[in-house]
């Protein structure tokens, strides 16, 4: 029987770690989470989170930037997948909404890893999408399809428009009313953007 090389088993048990808080934190938090509960139910000690990760902040930002990654390629196909570069914009936007009804998104990306890591990981988590948009801006800005601008500054507006409409959504009891009022609210915002000629 082959041996496995020490990385791909170093992997395989930060994989499942991962894997087991992802569930813990997306079903009941990142407070309410206990560590022995989810690294038992991976098959795991303590003593693995503790060495693959530091403590249960650092396994909560692996987990949160996993999910980031996840979200920034889900919403970079819908871009490259529509034909016209505006309309893969807007359902870029409200791609990013709808995933604010997500139980995992809303936990850990929007609640628990801001709160628990701060703006430390807010800064860095919003690094990707601000790049994302304002290159896709810049593109916009270029084909004359909307008016010129500072690509990376209306790349800051949108986004934070976003996240706020996002946790505005996430925090509701009835969250389909507040993301079709987002929704709407968002397609006058960015309709200002368009150019005249």
């Amino acid at each position: 029987m082959k041996r496995r090389a020490r990385s791909e088993m170093i992997e395989e048990t930060r994989g499942k770690l991962i894997e087991a808080a992802r569930r813990a934190f997306g079903d009941v938090g990142y407070a309410e989470t206990s560590m022995d509960t989810f690294t038992a139910s991976a098959g795991l000690t303590r003593g693995a989170l503790y060495h693959h990760f530091g403590d249960k902040k650092g396994l909560l930002l692996a987990v949160a930037e996993a999910i980031d990654a996840e979200m920034d390629q889900r919403l970079a196909a819908i871009t490259d997948n529509d034909a016209d570069l505006w309309q893969g914009f807007l359902h870029r936007c409200h791609a990013y909404l709808e995933m604010a009804l997500e139980q995992e998104v809303q936990r850990i990306v929007l609640r628990d890893a801001p709160s628990v890591l701060g703006a430390i990981y807010t800064q860095a988590s919003q690094r990707q999408c601000l790049t994302s948009l304002s290159a896709i801006l810049t593109r916009l800005m270029a084909d004359k399809t909307i008016k010129r601008g500072d690509p990376e500054m209306l790349a800051r507006l949108i986004n934070g428009a976003l996240v706020d409409a996002a946790l505005w959504i996430g925090e509701a009891d009835v969250p389909k009313h507040r993301l079709d009022t987002a929704t709407a609210s968002v397609n006058l915002l960015l309709s200002g953007l368009k150019s005249n000629g």
